[in-house]
């Protein structure tokens, strides 16, 4: 009786636009960051689908958590590179970010396509932390929230340093995609 007296409830509450607990956090231990950068040598590319993000549509909040190691380079030599001389993952384990969702409602999400956003929050990586305002998107796709991010990044601005046999091969920023698919928390 008492899980039919909540599951009636909760459909309610969805019903008439309210937001619950069950509808207002969301998980994933599985989004993707994608960075790329355009060189005159090669192009680096790299793709780590082991990022923690988490969402909280009633606060705002918006933090993931990124491992270095699970960036993965289509040569070997690109990642060993990018862990050993680059981001020093063995030092620097993972980047973090931490925000807020600016300029949106989560009333919003309820009409069907995604939701421009801004983020601001701080952005870790290699032990330096940054403020940043970044665009995104944010897309409620059955129980799923989508959230989705391009922005450019300088290695300089967070103390990776480019060896000098190389550094005029590599950009001076780097386009990082972010695409989340959370899951609801019960």
């Amino acid at each position: 009786m008492k899980t039919r007296v909540f599951s009636v409830a909760l459909l309610l509450g969805w019903l008439i636009g309210l937001p619950t607990w069950a509808q207002s956090k969301y998980l994933t231990r599985s989004g993707s960051i994608t960075f790329f950068s355009a060189t005159p040598i090669e192009d680096i590319q790299a793709v780590n689908q082991q990022v923690g993000a988490a969402v909280d549509l009633q606060s705002g909040q918006v933090a993931f958590t990124v491992p270095m190691k699970a960036f993965k380079f289509p040569k070997s030599l690109m990642q060993e590179h990018f862990n050993e001389n680059y981001v020093e993952s063995e030092k620097y384990p993972k980047a973090t970010f931490s925000g807020k969702l600016t300029n949106w409602t989560a009333a919003s999400l309820a009409s069907s396509g995604s939701q421009a956003v801004q983020v601001e929050g701080d952005l870790t990586i290699h032990g330096v932390t940054k403020r940043m305002k970044v665009p995104g998107t944010l897309e409620k796709q059955g129980n799923r929230l989508v959230v989705k991010s391009k922005f450019a990044v300088a290695p300089a601005d967070y103390n990776i340093e480019i060896p000098l046999l190389v550094r005029n091969q590599i950009a001076k920023s780097v386009d990082v995609t972010v695409s989340l698919a959370c899951d609801p928390t019960f």
